[in-house]
């Protein structure tokens, strides 16, 4: 079963913060929260008392834009009516997908592409002659 999503403010135990439109599902007798687009606000103080806002996706090394998380892990949830908030969140993944579609794909001539182990035996040969 799962419930109509909604924008909210997600406090995590762990102390983390994000917003992101929020749905509940029930499964397997415990509530998880699928969230889409998550992302963490930092506020800016600039000279002169301006404030201002700086947004970030919430994982920054993922292209993922939906999350389970269980809402054990949850401290507090507040459902947001913010029209400002909403805005500046729909805008953010507005250009956040525009960038991805614009971005190339990955291909041998923009670098070397090398295995974990390739790359680990190249960078202790290095160091190595380096050292030495």
């Amino acid at each position: 079963m799962m419930e109509d999503d909604f924008y909210a403010t997600i406090k995590f135990k762990s102390g983390e913060e994000i917003y992101a439109k929020v749905a509940a599902s029930e499964e397997d007798d415990r509530t998880m929260l699928i969230i889409s687009h998550p992302i963490t606000v930092c506020e800016i103080k600039a000279k002169a008392g301006i404030v201002g806002y700086k947004v970030e996706p919430w994982l920054k090394t993922t292209r993922d834009d939906m999350f389970m998380i269980n809402l054990a892990d949850v401290l507090t949830i507040s459902e947001s009516s913010d029209v400002e908030m909403i805005q500046m969140y729909q805008r953010f993944v507005q250009d956040s997908s525009r960038d991805r579609t614009s971005q190339p794909k990955l291909s041998r001539e923009m670098g070397y592409i090398a295995s974990v182990n390739d790359a680990k035996d190249i960078l202790e040969k290095l160091y190595k002659k380096k050292s030495s």
